[in-house]
């Protein structure tokens, strides 16, 4: 992913952007209301030929002082993919090595794990993750239903063909059998709305237990869940049966697990059958370490499904991995904007991402609002 020259780090430099989502996030199982504003941690890494590169992360400003005058070629493995060391900031790296390569990092990741690189745009299935527990105020069941029905049918309109619905209400925020009641009218109601053939998930956070899952699975079959996700913590017993089960009722349905703290044991289950789709954070387990699992995933016919809520940049990201993943699932897609950094070319349509041909992950900067979030909080490094 390096052109391996004597470039070295030069600049670094640190601010947090803000990035608005066009509706606040309810709660889920586990979690109060997740609001409406994001924190965007950005880096930029500046070289000594001038090259730049940017994205999601951050180091303290001292880790970032002993960087400076690194050469890339410490900075990168021979295979293209970021050393150890540097990983906090493998995002902005990335970017840079496709910009001094005059490629998309899609281009740069397939070629890192021997995959053919996509000719033109790169696409890939995506998913509206919004649809979150914002009927809590209701007490009628089919106003509810509606009321998330009808923000399924905007992600929708806004060229979005699957799904992702939090359910769970009865773990803490309803009365068991009521909130349970709640989940699967609106799982019904969603289905309605987006229609036939649209994949429609479902994310418990660990909010059911077996029984549970069951009921509402056994409820909601004619709905055809793609998959479930963290129904319960990850537990070996208990995934199994929950998988032999839906293989006794012919269901389809896959068993996801992987986005929080996760169980290390997660690949092994995944290795045993039990597990359909990994999904651990593509933040806080590093997209070069992605690169890696997806291809043992692959060869197991797993599943990838790279998390990120509530990160922003995932949104961007995430998708590259898809040339180099073979059973790369879809991106997750936490609808906001962040003033003053955007992604142009990033087109969502019939249920497909478009990913452009830029160079590097195709990131636009305002340089004011970053010279701006720099002197608020943030810092600036040279050699």
């Amino acid at each position: 992913m390096y052109d391996n020259n004597d470039a070295r780090i030069a600049r670094i430099e640190y601010g947090r952007f803000t990035a608005i989502r066009p509706r606040t996030a309810g709660s889920n199982a586990r979690r109060g209301v997740h609001g409406k504003e994001i924190g965007v941690p950005i880096t930029r890494v500046t070289t000594t030929d001038g090259a730049t590169g940017i994205g999601f992360g951050a180091i303290p400003r001292e880790r970032a002082e002993n960087f400076l005058s690194t050469r890339l070629s410490t900075v990168f493995m021979e295979s293209g993919l970021v050393n150890d060391p540097f990983q906090r900031i493998e995002y902005p790296l990335y970017d840079l090595a496709g910009i001094r390569a005059g490629k998309p990092v899609y281009a740069l990741a397939a070629a890192a794990v021997g995959a053919t690189p996509p000719v033109g745009p790169l696409r890939v299935r995506v998913y509206d993750t919004s649809l979150y527990f914002d009927d809590l105020h209701l007490d009628d069941n089919s106003q509810a239903a509606a009321l998330i029905a009808g923000q399924a049918r905007e992600g929708f309109d806004g060229g979005h063909r699957a799904f992702k619905i939090k359910v769970g209400r009865g773990n803490r925020y309803m009365e068991l059998q009521k909130g349970t009641a709640r989940d699967i009218a609106i799982i019904r109601a969603v289905r309605n709305a987006v229609g036939a053939k649209c994949e429609i998930m479902i994310d418990a956070n660990n909010g059911f237990n077996l029984n549970l899952t069951k009921e509402v699975l056994r409820a909601t079959a004619d709905c055809r869940l793609y998959w479930i996700e963290e129904p319960f913590h990850e537990d070996a017993e208990m995934d199994g049966d929950l998988k032999r089960w839906l293989r006794d009722q012919n269901m389809e349905t896959r068993i996801a697990d992987g986005e929080g703290d996760a169980s290390p044991h997660l690949l092994h289950w995944a290795r045993e059958g039990i597990i359909d789709v990994i999904q651990y954070d593509v933040f806080g387990y590093g997209f070069g370490a992605w690169l890696r699992l997806g291809r043992e995933l692959d060869a197991l016919q797993v599943g990838s499904a790279c998390h990120h809520y509530g990160a922003f940049c995932g949104n961007y990201v995430t998708g590259h991995l898809a040339a180099a993943i073979k059973n790369f699932q879809f991106v997750e897609w936490d609808q906001a904007t962040a003033p003053g950094l955007d992604a142009p070319g990033y087109v969502i349509e019939e249920g497909m991402l478009t990913i452009p041909e830029q160079p590097g992950f195709g990131w636009c900067l305002d340089e004011a609002a970053f010279a701006q979030a720099i002197a608020s909080d943030g810092y600036d490094v040279r050699e």
